[in-house]
């Protein structure tokens, strides 16, 4: 009987935002295994004791991303991680895009500037700044080249709290078409879905946003399809060595996709919208924790 541990956060006095935890709890215990959902900075838990550690909802790593990375790095010494501990560290800093770029990857064009770096901001369209390290829009807006004193102070702000800032051009292809995520679990596309767009103008960056507005299914297009399997080819390691990924896009200016994001440490699944994908999540877990 494989023992599971679905790493989580702690709400505090909030119920969790992770409706999906006690449904995966519930399933992999139905399947036979010993499920639990334990909080990934609990001093008192013992990570080797689990057979596989799934990264599943540790949703507040972005404000304390040293100290996640040091307990993804002791956990995956301990006993199997999922995702593997070399790819979450890549992936909780953003300037992986600029590698994925390199590489060849069709991204929204991105520049970096962390404390003490200058940067230009744009002059001739909207665009976004965002921290590197980051969830749920926290620390994101949206301005127009007439906002450039008001994105100023918030670039002042991120780098007094030593945040390194991403500046975007504003995609607005997703006021019409939307951001689409795509799921991968166990290797195979497990579903995918559409969501508005979350930066509405004039919205303070440090305001609390609206992370899926309007989430629908999708199918995703054959295009979509072909730009997430050159992302993933592109993680280092292969996408061989990964249980989970979502794979944001956005359209650009030609209409093609774009990569947005690149999830691989704790992408939000959305199995309430997708009834028929449990099941193959639970699965998937399950081999990976018996997985040689």
């Amino acid at each position: 009987m494989p023992r599971i541990a679905l790493a989580s956060y702690d709400p505090g006095t909030e119920p969790s935002r992770d409706t999906d935890l006690p449904v995966l709890v519930r399933a992999l215990e139905d399947a036979g295994a010993r499920a639990e959902a334990p909080y990934w900075d609990d001093p008192a838990v013992d990570w080797g004791g689990y057979d596989l550690v799934v990264i599943r909802s540790t949703w507040d790593y972005s404000w304390r991303a040293a100290e996640f990375t040091a307990w993804v790095e002791r956990t995956g010494a301990l006993t199997r991680l999922a995702n593997p501990a070399p790819v979450v560290r890549w992936n909780t800093d953003k300037r992986y895009l600029g590698e994925l770029a390199a590489a060849g990857v069709p991204t929204v064009p991105t520049r970096y500037a962390a404390p003490g770096e200058p940067v230009r901001l744009p002059d001739g369209h909207d665009f976004v700044i965002k921290p590197t390290s980051g969830a749920g829009a926290r620390f994101a807006a949206r301005y127009t080249p007439a906002e450039h004193d008001t994105a100023v102070r918030q670039l002042t702000r991120m780098h007094a709290e030593g945040l390194t800032a991403m500046v975007q051009p504003y995609m607005p292809g997703i006021d019409v078409g939307g951001e689409r995520a795509l799921q991968f679990f166990g290797g195979r596309l497990l579903h995918a879905s559409r969501k508005g767009a979350v930066l509405s103008p004039g919205t303070p960056y440090d305001a609390v946003k609206v992370a899926h507005p309007g989430l629908e299914p999708w199918q995703p297009t054959a295009a979509e399809l072909a730009v997430a399997e050159r992302a993933l080819a592109a993680v280092p390691g292969g996408a061989a060595g990964l249980l989970y990924a979502r794979v944001d896009l956005v359209d650009g200016a030609d209409g093609a996709p774009r990569l947005m994001e690149l999830e691989l440490v704790e992408p939000n699944l959305f199995l309430w919208l997708h009834p028929g994908s449990p099941e193959h999540v639970t699965a998937a877990i399950l081999t990976a924790a018996v997985a040689g």
